[in-house]
This record gives structure tokens, sequence and C-alpha cells, in this order.
């Protein structure tokens, strides 16, 4: 938090350097202009607004929009009615309004002129819209934000089509590493593919306001996505390291365009947090084990089964009991389904269906020769490991001391590199941390590990590896909205969805291991 705090008091200590001036301009003594809450209560009470402005200035980050109320009325009383004064004020705060605050043309004229001043209709406009866009953007960058799920990877516990609040102030809202950028945009202006949104003409390092709560096991956890560093932007649903691996670094950078993008503005994803820093996580034959007992397992769980039918299945009876993804096989008489543990129950239960076995790739798989890259982290051929076989594993922590081998630094690779940025170096088969040849790290962010609850549907760390703290962005806290996109427009709204809450596992979980 350093930095910042050194950068938000500065703006505010020259800001009121303004202030001084401007109080000595209404004839007040420009020392109480320096006096934390005194100095507030004036400034209030010198532009004749409500005492409540005084006690929502001092709420974190709303008390800004009460900051630039301030502004503004100032300078109207003392005559400056333009947009663009009252706009390089705000924005220019330590120096423009401390340059008009050293004009001596300009007279603090008060109520007497406000009286008469009339606000153009059009102005009135401009002034609404404008503390609309400041009052929403602050909300959606440090309090609470919506998202909408485009993908069915968390299915059958969220669904694709469900609108979520998600909480940025549970695990402590994050300060934006590009403050500069274009309001309700995420990385890209709105109706283009390729125009950035944003700004790295000023860059703030990774800091966080003070948590509610530190991140729980199995919660449904925004974060920002760590291979989303690097992006070729005509195949964004694709990582770009896998198509490095794929087609090579030449043709992917001759074919398409590539963008790099800070942490803030990388693609946002939703998973289920099944691992916190430390733990020891294990797939077996698609089972999930932590810290060496079975996780436990949501409701909304599914896995991928082949099903051998004799004759057709009625796809309306599918539909009714939520069995949305079906796919056909190169073999007659089998299909492919997504299931839960109910739905797979009612599908053994169908009398034309001989026989229902789980898709489990076995280690090796991605080795037999069918496949020349291996998806699954960390992409290379010093595992074996599959989404289904994978591990043991244990996730970093912060200030771990873990030991480098060249067998196992492919999984410390990307943390040492990019997401702790060192510079890393493999010479004669020594391993040099910043020009320094060491055989141990020190880690220094905590980090998790994110999977879908659709198993077999799902781009999680299984194939791109852990997630740092500093890509977290909040808690999905309850759905406000949830449409069904294969519904027609009447019946589209899921309203057994709305407004419920998004619980998580984690007590049910640690209640069974106790037990």
């Amino acid at each position: 938090m350093t930095i910042p705090i050194i950068i938000f008091t500065l703006y505010f200590i020259f800001s009121h350097i303004g202030l001084y001036l401007f109080f000595q301009k209404a004839g007040l003594d420009g020392w109480k202009a320096l006096i934390p809450f005194y100095s507030t209560y004036l400034a209030v009470k010198l532009i004749n607004k409500p005492i409540y402005w005084v006690f929502v200035y001092y709420i974190p980050f709303v008390g800004f929009i009460v900051w630039v109320g301030i502004i503004v009325e100032l300078l109207k009383n003392c005559g400056l009615t333009s947009f663009k004064d009252h706009a390089l004020a705000v924005v220019l705060c330590p120096f423009y309004f401390s340059y008009l605050g050293t004009k001596a043309d300009i007279k603090y004229l008060g109520k007497s002129f406000m009286d008469s001043y009339k606000k153009p209709k059009s102005r009135e406009w401009v002034d609404a819209i404008s503390f609309a866009v400041i009052l929403a953007t602050l909300i959606r960058a440090i309090y609470i934000e919506a998202f909408t799920i485009p993908t069915s990877s968390m299915e059958k516990s969220l669904l694709v089509g469900d609108f979520l609040f998600v909480s940025k102030m549970s695990y402590g809202s994050r300060i934006p590493n590009t403050p500069i950028f274009f309001p309700f945009a995420h990385h890209t202006m709105p109706f283009t593919e390729s125009v950035k949104s944003y700004s790295e003409l000023i860059k703030l390092p990774y800091a966080r306001l003070p948590k509610f709560q530190d991140v729980k096991r199995n919660e449904a956890v925004v974060f920002n996505f760590p291979a989303g560093d690097t992006v070729a932007l005509e195949r964004q649903n694709e990582t770009y390291y896998q198509l490095l691996r794929d087609l090579g670094r030449a043709r992917v950078w001759n074919d398409y365009e590539i963008v790099a993008r800070p942490v803030d503005k990388r693609e946002n994803y939703i998973k289920r947090c099944v691992a916190l820093p430390g733990d020891y996580l294990e797939v077996k034959d698609a089972q999930l084990y932590i810290n060496h007992e079975m996780a436990y397992q949501s409701q909304g769980l599914q896995f991928n089964y082949l099903v051998k039918l004799q004759g057709g299945i009625n796809s309306e009876d599918l539909l009714k009991r939520d069995i949305t993804e079906v796919y056909s096989t190169n073999v007659p008489g089998i299909i492919r389904m997504n299931l839960t543990e109910k739905n797979l129950a009612y599908i053994q239960s169908l009398p034309n269906v001989e026989k229902v076995e789980k898709s489990i790739k076995p280690l090796g798989y991605y080795d037999d020769g069918r496949f020349s890259h291996n998806p699954i982290f960390p992409n290379t051929d010093t595992t074996s490991w599959t989404e289904d076989n994978f591990g043991p594993i244990t996730i970093p922590y912060k200030g771990e001391v873990v030991d480098l081998t060249l067998k196992n630094l492919p999984i410390y690779e990307r943390i040492i590199r990019v997401y702790e940025k060192n510079k890393l170096q493999v010479k004669d088969g020594k391993i040099f941390i910043n020009d320094k040849e060491t055989t141990s790290y020190t880690i220094k962010m905590d980090y998790y590990w994110m999977m879908g609850d659709n198993r077999h549907n799902s781009q999680d760390s299984r194939f791109w590896g852990f997630v740092p703290e500093d890509h977290i962005v909040g808690k999905a806290v309850f759905i406000w909205l949830s449409l069904d996109p294969n519904k027609s427009f009447f019946s589209k709204i899921r309203w057994n969805r709305l407004f419920s809450i998004i619980h998580s596992d984690d007590d049910a979980y640690e209640d069974r291991i106790q037990k």
C-alpha cells in the first residue's frame, strides 16, 4: 500500500494548497484549510451545502464525490462557471485548482452571485450525467460490480445467463493498476475489437484496501485470467501460450495481432477456489483431494460420461431435468453427457441405457503420440498429468522457500519470472535468478487453485496453473438476474434464481473433515 498511500496523500496535500488560497479569497484564515475535519466543515458552510456532506466526505472513495462538489461550488462562488474550468480543476486538482487560487483577478463573490446565477439547462444535464458516471465508476471499481456468466464452466452451480453481483470489498478492494480508463469498459472500447479502453500513462503497483475476510476454500471467486497477460486478438477465446505451443511463435505473431494487458485489464474469470495457499492438491480419476482428504463436492458438480444406448433418447425429458450438454460421438449408439450425481442416477435408471461410464483421461494420455503439445499445467514433458489425474502439487504461499531443480522449475517458472517479475535463466544446467545462481526461491505472494464445477468443460488451473493474489477481483455474492439463452423471449427469466445467494461450501467441507 505504500506507493498508493504516498500518491493519494500528495494529491490531497497539494489540493489543500488550492483550498488554502480560496479560503483567503473568501475572507477566512488560510491555515484553517489545513486542519482535518474543520476545513471540510468550513468549506461545506462556505458553499452553503448540507452538513451531511462533511460526514459523507470521510467515507472511503465516496468522499471523493463530495470533494469534487466542493471544488466545483467554490469555483462557482468565484464566478467561474465554465465546464472547462470545473473539469480541469477536478482532474488536475493539485495544479489547476491551486493555479486559479493564485490569480488576483478571481474574487470570491459568494451568495450574491449564486443567487443571480442561473445554470443553463444543457449544463444541468452535463453535470447530472458527469456525477452519475463518476459515482457509478467509483462504486464499480471499489465496492461492487455486476458480472455475467458467459460459459458453462461452472454449471450446474452457476448457469450461462446468470447475472451476478461481485463484492470487491470482501477480500479487500484492489487499487486499479491503470487508474486512467474509459468508464464502464473493461479492456476494449465499446463497439470495437482492439481499441484500448485504458491508458498506461499512470501505472500503480499492486495494493489493496483492508479486507473483511480471506478467500475461503470452495468460494466462487472472480479473478483476472493469469495467462491473459498476452492475447491474440483474433483468437481471444484461446490461451496465447497454448497457441504458441500449437502453432509456433513465428506463425502466431505473423497471423495475429498480439497485445499485452496489465493485471486489472485481463479477462475476468469465475471459478471455485478449491485450494488455498499451502494446500496439498491431487486429482485421482477425476476425484479431487485436498490435504489427502476427498474434497467436498457441491451439488452442481458434474462430469462427462459416455452413455451406451439402445435406441434414442427424449431430448425434451433431458431439458426438463436440465441436462443441456449432450454430444454425439463417432461410435453409433454412444453419446456423451455432462451430468450431476442426480442426473446420473436418472440416466442410469432409463430402460434403454445399457452402460454409463465416466470419461477419465489416465496419466500419460497426452504423451501417447496423439497430442504434440501438452495443454496441462505445467505444459511440459516433465509430467504425465491430465485433467483427471493431476499432481500431487502444493499451492505456493507467501514466504515459502521452495527448492528449485530443473525438473520442478516449470511449476514455479511463471511465478518467478512473470508474476513476481524476476529475471530467470537456465545456463549449463544451472538456475539463475536476477543473474545469481540459486537452488531455492522465496515466494512473494499467496497463490490459489481455481477449478470449474463442470469439471470436463472448464479451462481452469489444471491447464494454466496458479492464480496470484494480485489477480483476485472479488467474491461472487448473489444472482440478481438469470436469463436462459435457450428459451423464447417471454420465458427467458429463470425466476427461481433471482436474488439467490451464492453460498460457499467451505463450512460443510470443514465439518466433514473434522468428523
